[in-house]
């Protein structure tokens, strides 16, 4: 079910710039993890937010992303623009996201907001991440925790484990790659 979900949600991947426009960043983003099978919690609640209908409404820029739960989505490269104007999310999770790849650890790490406020990230059983995805991580200049687990495509997880400790003396990297 999941993989014909995610063949059919490609189309959805693409970014909206009119959407986010009209509805604002943190809005749009919700929209499009939301429809890809994610969950977000937004500044100020306690609640994961999954069903796309139970979206809250308010004013624009009413409610911002503080939270991302990826598990067994399917985001995708091609979506990662709807997170470019988000300003609040500090945590961020994949866990067994089959569309997670080096080049989305590489344009999460590019995007300017993220390096500031993202300091938590977990990354599970995503089989396509390899070592050159998560070395790109040292741009998220506020990382304080990284969990990475269960990556059989990463092949130096020393030398990859040190860079990121170079780059960023404040990590706390727990690994489980065995």
């Amino acid at each position: 079910l999941l993989f014909g979900t995610c063949s059919l949600l490609s189309q959805q991947q693409l970014v909206d710039y009119e959407r986010i426009k009209a509805v604002g960043p943190d809005r749009a983003a919700a929209e499009w993890l939301l429809r890809c099978g994610a969950k977000v919690r937004f500044q100020g609640f306690d609640r994961w937010h999954h069903d796309y209908n139970g979206l809250p409404t308010g004013p624009l820029g009413r409610y911002k992303i503080q939270a991302i739960d990826a598990t067994e989505s399917c985001i995708m490269y091609r979506g990662f623009d709807h997170l470019d104007g988000l300003t609040h999310v500090e945590e961020i999770k994949f866990n067994k996201c089959i569309y997670i790849e080096d080049t989305c650890l590489e344009k999460l790490s590019s995007i300017e907001n993220l390096q500031e406020s993202l300091y938590m990230l977990e990354v599970v059983s995503c089989g396509n991440v390899t070592d050159k995805g998560v070395i790109a991580l040292h741009r998220l200049r506020n990382l304080e925790y990284l969990f990475l687990s269960d990556l059989p495509a990463i092949k130096d997880k020393q030398m990859t484990t040190d860079r990121l400790k170079t780059a960023l003396p404040r990590l706390d990297i727990a690994l489980d790659l065995d």
